[in-house]
């Protein structure tokens, strides 16, 4: 496409005039001018998404039959010592609130109620573990010293 000469020529009147600067208003930082042209936040939210995508989460593991049998055990002679205020550390599967899976967790303290109607185990601090989440029970005598020392430690 050919180039008209008109065009070429069409700032000269301006071209070579000094900057104008105004009287009204004050002299813009070129922090704040580059404010001006810098991307909007167009994808708000998608470094959260992007972090909570790459969040890994465990699965629940059955337990098989004996595994069951052995925590319903422990479980019956939990409910049979709740006036010893045995301390007892329950490490229990805990659903993911945003996506699928959970991570295993630990709670450790003393147990106030067996609710078998329910299938919880509440504990003297209120937390509420289901029994069917529950993956490994170790009971500690009221005086172990191992218990004890480890509880400093935490």
């Amino acid at each position: 496409m050919p180039t008209n000469n008109s065009d070429a020529h069409r700032y000269d009147d301006i071209i070579n005039l000094p900057h104008h600067v105004s009287d009204k208003r004050p002299h813009m930082s070129m922090i704040n001018r580059a404010a001006q042209f810098a991307s909007f936040a167009a994808l708000t939210g998608f470094s959260a998404a992007i972090t909570e995508t790459g969040r890994l989460t465990d699965e629940k593991v059955e337990l098989d039959e004996y595994e069951k049998e052995t925590l319903n055990e422990k479980l019956r002679a939990i409910a049979g010592q709740l006036d010893e205020h045995s301390i007892v550390a329950f490490t229990h599967f805990l659903p993911d609130e945003k996506k699928s899976g959970g991570a295993y967790v630990t709670a450790t303290d003393c147990v106030k109620k067996i609710d078998e109607y329910e299938r919880l185990i509440i504990l003297k601090s209120g937390m509420r573990i289901p029994m069917d989440d529950i993956a490994v029970i170790t009971e500690f005598a009221h005086d172990d010293m191992e218990f004890q020392e480890r509880s400093r430690h935490r």
